[in-house]
């Protein structure tokens, strides 16, 4: 999609010269600060960079150190408490609601403690998992927030005001190819109204350096380039076209599919969504990932195994599990499929998984 002036944009900036750090970095900075109604955006090398720097940054200006707790969902992808275990934080898993896979607002008060620093949230899917409760909380409690919006692209420019009103809010953002708004290979960024955060995210993330050879931090290298910008800078024109389509495409599965074998997100889940990816729960999810297969359509499962079960973290201190385990949480990463929701699809294809949908049986 948009493939000539991706090519015209790539043909600029590899006739230009410039790589690394110039113009079309700067352009799309600014446009996506613009578009998420933000003050700052930085760029960098990737989602889990955004994240893990974003921390490291917090623990630079002295509002975390080691040790400290961070309550995140226990139902994400594996980068968001990669980036917290890997700042030597502890990640305080809490349950999602099994009708809207996000984090349980009415179980995050439970798990604060007097070293609890910030709650993290994931846009997980495309739905905004922001709720005017976990501001009262932020608030109360005095935490940073940080979202990670890898899947929700989009989701920002329409999220609760309460949000865009938090000054100390971090959105980070992943641009890895299958997302919302791609690239053409790795690339991310953070947005914040915080211009102490964002110059310190900026410097941490071009090796510590903020002033050529001066190094205020032991950073590394993570930026975004600029082909990837430039890339990015084409597709942000496109990117409430294309999530209006996968709403389109989402309603029709809301509206249309009536099987009792598969379970539909709940009417909150399909409010304030970007659908990333449509999800559903099956009991026999293995069984009609196989059935859709044989009749052409492709799927996926996000995630076969969730974080607290990887072997990375069977001997690990870094994860606060609550006493009554996660059983919602380990239930949908056993059901959970996820349906074609891209905006190339067309309405014919749209009808023929639909079709196939209804007809699946036990």
């Amino acid at each position: 999609m948009h493939g000539e002036e991706i090519q015209e944009a790539v043909r600029e900036v590899v006739d230009g010269g410039w790589y690394l750090q110039g113009a079309s970095n700067r352009k799309f900075e600014e446009q996506y600060a613009d578009f998420c109604h933000a003050n700052y955006c930085v760029g960098c090398a990737n989602g889990l960079d955004a994240l893990t720097l974003s921390l490291r940054s917090l623990m630079e200006m002295g509002e975390m150190s080691e040790g400290d707790e961070v309550i995140v969902p226990a139902n994400t992808y594996i980068a968001t408490i990669l980036a917290i275990t890997e700042n030597h934080l502890k990640a305080v898993l809490v349950e999602p609601r099994i009708d809207t896979f996000q984090i349980d607002v009415q179980l995050i008060e439970e798990a604060i403690t007097p070293r609890t620093k910030a709650i993290m949230l994931v846009n997980l899917y495309g739905k905004n998992a922001y709720t005017p409760l976990i501001g009262d909380l932020c608030q109360k409690y005095h935490l940073r927030l940080l979202i990670d919006n890898a899947q929700g692209h989009g989701l920002i420019n329409n999220q609760s005001s309460a949000i865009n009103n938090q000054s100390s809010s971090i959105t980070c953002h992943s641009f890895y190819p299958g997302k919302n708004l791609g690239a053409l290979g790795d690339g991310g960024a953070i947005t914040t109204d915080d211009k102490q955060l964002a110059d310190t995210f900026r410097a941490i993330a071009n090796y510590g350096s903020s002033r050529k050879y001066v190094f205020d931090y032991c950073g590394r290298n993570s930026r975004l380039d600029e082909i990837q910008a430039a890339v990015l800078s084409v597709k942000l024109q496109y990117l409430d076209r294309d999530n209006n389509r996968r709403r389109e495409i989402a309603m029709r599965y809301i509206k249309e599919v009536k099987n009792p074998l598969l379970k539909m997100p709940s009417e909150d889940y399909w409010q304030d969504n970007v659908f990333h990816i449509f999800p559903v729960l099956c009991q026999q999810r293995d069984r009609l990932q196989s059935y859709l297969t044989d009749n052409g359509i492709q799927t996926v499962i996000h995630y076969p195994i969730p974080p607290h079960r990887q072997r990375c973290y069977a001997s690990s201190d870094a994860l606060v599990i609550p006493p009554s385990g996660l059983p919602i949480t380990e239930r949908i990463h056993r059901e959970v499929l996820s349906l074609p929701c891209n905006p190339a699809l067309t309405d014919e294809e749209v009808d023929y998984i639909i079709s196939k949908l209804n007809d699946f049986c036990s």
